[in-house]
């Protein structure tokens, strides 16, 4: 939630192979329920995600997961890299374009539509954990019934609720506009709210 500073709309190499494989020796040991890819930058753009995971696995003997803001979703090279994971954490946070637009701010040229369409392939194909996550902000509260709708279709095994929490440029929601956001989500059987 707020400005980013450096945008890329293509997947490139970030970290090489052996740097992981060094920074992984330091921390070989350290007890952890996951290995997780998020931070600070999208992990959907590193071109060697796939690759990255599988060295996390073998070198830590842990399960993956990645959250995403699944702004590269439509990609078939992401989806294959991502279904790697044990755990993906793809967000979507608006059902219009418009919305879309005014919460998101994507970089990348595609549309809501498309993002939707790769989640759900995704879903198709990853036979594992899938979560949702939609952070609620007053943009977009009216809207969770049309959030909801579409979380539905995807078919997530999780949805995670959220407001910002963390100091960002946007204030979150109170507790009783969550409570009534959850509400919107009834139908689903696994909803995580903060």
């Amino acid at each position: 939630m707020g400005g980013t500073t450096h945008s890329l709309d293509k997947p490139k190499e970030f970290v090489l192979i052996p740097r992981l494989v060094s920074e992984l020796d330091k921390v070989r040991g350290v007890p952890a329920d996951y290995a997780t890819f998020s931070g600070v930058g999208e992990p959907t753009l590193a071109s060697n995600l796939g690759q990255a995971i599988e060295i996390v696995k073998s070198n830590l003997g842990l399960p993956v997961a990645v959250l995403t803001n699944s702004s590269l979703m439509p990609r078939e090279d992401v989806r294959q890299g991502l279904a790697k994971a044990d755990v993906v954490v793809a967000k979507l946070d608006a059902p219009t374009e418009e919305l879309f637009h005014a919460i998101n701010r994507p970089f990348t040229g595609y549309s809501l539509d498309e993002i939707i369409q790769g989640i759900r392939k995704f879903r198709e194909q990853f036979g594992k954990k899938l979560a949702l996550q939609i952070m609620f902000i007053s943009t977009n509260k009216g809207y969770a019934l049309d959030i909801a709708r579409i979380a539905e279709s995807l078919a997530p095994d999780e949805v995670q609720l959220n407001t910002p929490l963390r100091p960002c440029a946007v204030p979150p929601l109170i507790l009783e506009q969550m409570s009534s956001i959850k509400r919107a989500f009834s139908r689903h059987s696994n909803v995580l709210t903060v």
